[in-house]
């Protein structure tokens, strides 16, 4: 019942950054004929009450944590990435990708550098900080109001587990990143 993230480049160029989820326990508790391959229930989280915000309208993108993402530089491929982790997904996302284009890490560097999350992805949520945040950095946060806890040994599963690969705009080489909190691997042939 957990979540599998990969992305790959072939030699051409062509990208795929991939996402697959159950959700809770089975998932939706249905196979496809003849596959093995068990569906999904992210939808479980949308809502059929008119004007919710995350009401499932036509045209509308309701709120999900399945976001494996692609980066683009001048309309030409840049990279393809995903962190999972449920509520920690957004997060991750804004904090590795972050990392590379702000402060010009390697893939990665991006993925080892300490993380921060919102608990249960709420506004009030507890912030959570992980294992390598400066102890100052923590004392000034709950100086300012925060509610503040940090994370170490096994509980860093919660700061999610990513994977990045990265292609140079004018050398045309790929970079890779493996999550360091998980299995995982870069692979190139």
């Amino acid at each position: 019942s957990d979540t599998i993230y990969l992305c790959a480049v072939d030699g051409e160029g062509n990208a795929c950054s991939f996402i697959k989820s159950l959700f809770m326990g089975f998932g939706s508790g249905i196979v496809a004929r003849g596959t093995g391959v068990w569906l999904h229930n992210r939808g479980s989280g949308f809502s059929l009450e008119p004007g919710h915000p995350n009401e499932l309208a036509p045209g509308k993108r309701p709120y999900h944590t399945i976001i494996p993402g692609m980066l683009l530089r001048y309309g030409e491929f840049h990279g393809c990435f995903g962190v999972m982790g449920g509520y920690m997904q957004p997060q991750g996302h804004f904090q590795v990708v972050s990392g590379m284009l702000d402060d010009n890490l390697d893939p990665q560097e991006a993925l080892n550098r300490p993380r921060w999350m919102v608990a249960d992805g709420q506004p009030d949520g507890e912030l959570l900080l992980e294992e390598g945040v400066p102890v100052r950095t923590i004392a000034a946060l709950a100086e300012k109001g925060h509610r503040v806890r940090p994370v170490s040994g096994w509980g860093r599963r919660v700061f999610g587990r990513g994977q990045i690969i990265l292609r140079d705009a004018e050398s045309g080489v790929l970079r890779g990143g493996s999550e360091p909190r998980a299995d995982g691997l870069v692979a190139a042939f």
